[in-house]
């Protein structure tokens, strides 16, 4: 079964470090508390190691948990980007919005040519709708 690998939050907008955490809570309707992306109406990102792997290979080089200011990883899986559906981390849910898209910062935050090994292997943006503590090692179901 898929865990919760690693935490990232970044309190402030790129270029702000993203700093490792081993919990965060998460308010329904709000985000991660501590987030950039507090209040957004993307409130959260996740990806995989296996799509991190699989950009790598592409890349040619190590993608580092974080390197992608996702800030949710999970030890395996590949997403439905279909919006409406459901991931639950621990006791959290929530609903998916869609792919989460590279940008431009990818070419800094992990290196040049990231941005196009990450096209629909960068996790998925979506909305908390049962809030709660994500921790490192929660368990996570695909709904």
């Amino acid at each position: 079964m898929a865990h919760v690998t690693g935490i990232h939050i970044a309190p402030g907008t790129w270029p702000a470090p993203v700093g490792s955490v081993q919990e965060v809570e998460a308010i329904a309707g709000q985000g991660l508390v501590g987030d950039r992306k507090f209040g957004a109406r993307r409130q959260i990102s996740i990806v995989s190691t296996e799509e991190l792997d699989e950009a790598a290979a592409k890349l040619g080089d190590a993608i580092p948990m974080g390197s992608t200011r996702r800030q949710i990883t999970i030890s395996e899986g590949r997403f439905t980007r279909e919006p409406g559906s459901t991931i639950r981390l621990g006791d959290v849910v929530v609903e998916v919005a869609g792919d989460c898209s590279p940008c431009d910062e990818m070419e800094e935050s992990v290196g040049p040519g990231a941005r196009a090994a990450l096209v629909q292997l960068a996790g998925v943006v979506g909305t908390i709708i049962a809030g709660g503590i994500i921790r490192v090692g929660d368990p996570v179901e695909f709904e």
